[in-house]
């Protein structure tokens, strides 16, 4: 019985030690994590944020973690760490993180899945922008039409997209943007159109005149067009 005793006693202990351990754990990394901010160091915020998670395990800080990397280009990490599933309780950042990681690592339809969430969450031109692009590039044409209406309908002049397809990133009117984007979806639907495709991209150029990317594609449409008449000739 005293044997009992003592193993019992000595486990409570053990229980006690080891949960002030924790605590004591919990504190340290709280403090490295606020120090970590205020210098910055992106690295030690995501050693800091993945110990406590270790240590107190919470679905909150594990969606700021995955936001981290993200914002770190550190697309395959931020999945790893809340998945890719589309589940009906993440938080918005959640679905962020999913849909924008999955753009970023070349999935399209999973990336879809998740921009659809969001903007079913929260309507607005910037989410029906990203919804238009990926449903052309899906093939979904149909369904990229009403995102584009709604686009031009209520993009503001102060709303802007940012595109990388020139070394140096530049921003453009957002409605410019759609504009690009239903001059591409008139083309993909019936590629007889190009003077329709064309006229768009002369509406976004016009709100925008070095928009890069759409004087790209105006210049594919009129050599197309300029093939189309030569063989005809």
């Amino acid at each position: 019985m005293k044997k009992l005793v003592t193993t019992f006693v000595f486990l409570a202990l053990c229980s006690i030690t080891t949960a002030q351990t924790n605590e004591n754990l919990i504190k340290h990394y709280n403090a490295f994590y606020k120090q970590m901010r205020l210098q910055g160091d992106v690295n030690g915020i995501i050693n800091a944020l993945t110990h406590l998670n270790v240590l107190q395990p919470s679905e909150q800080r594990m969606d700021t973690l995955a936001y981290i990397y993200m914002n770190n280009n550190q697309y395959m990490q931020a999945l790893n760490t809340i998945g890719i599933d589309k589940k009906s309780t993440d938080s918005d950042l959640a679905i962020q993180v999913k849909a924008v990681s999955l753009k970023s690592l070349n999935q399209p339809k999973r990336a879809l899945e998740q921009f659809i969430a969001l903007y079913e969450r929260n309507k607005n031109p910037y989410l029906a922008y990203e919804i238009a692009d990926l449903q052309i590039q899906t093939g979904d044409t149909d369904g990229a039409a009403s995102y584009i209406t709604y686009g031009i309908a209520n993009a503001t002049d102060d709303m802007k997209h940012a595109f990388f397809e020139r070394q140096q990133p530049y921003e453009v009117s957002l409605k410019a943007a759609f504009y690009h984007l239903q001059g591409l979806l008139i083309f993909n639907e019936d590629k007889t159109k190009i003077d329709e495709a064309i006229a768009q991209m002369d509406k976004a150029l016009e709100i925008a005149p070095t928009f890069n990317l759409a004087s790209l594609s105006k210049q594919a449409l009129e050599t197309r067009k300029n093939e189309g008449t030569e063989t005809q000739e």
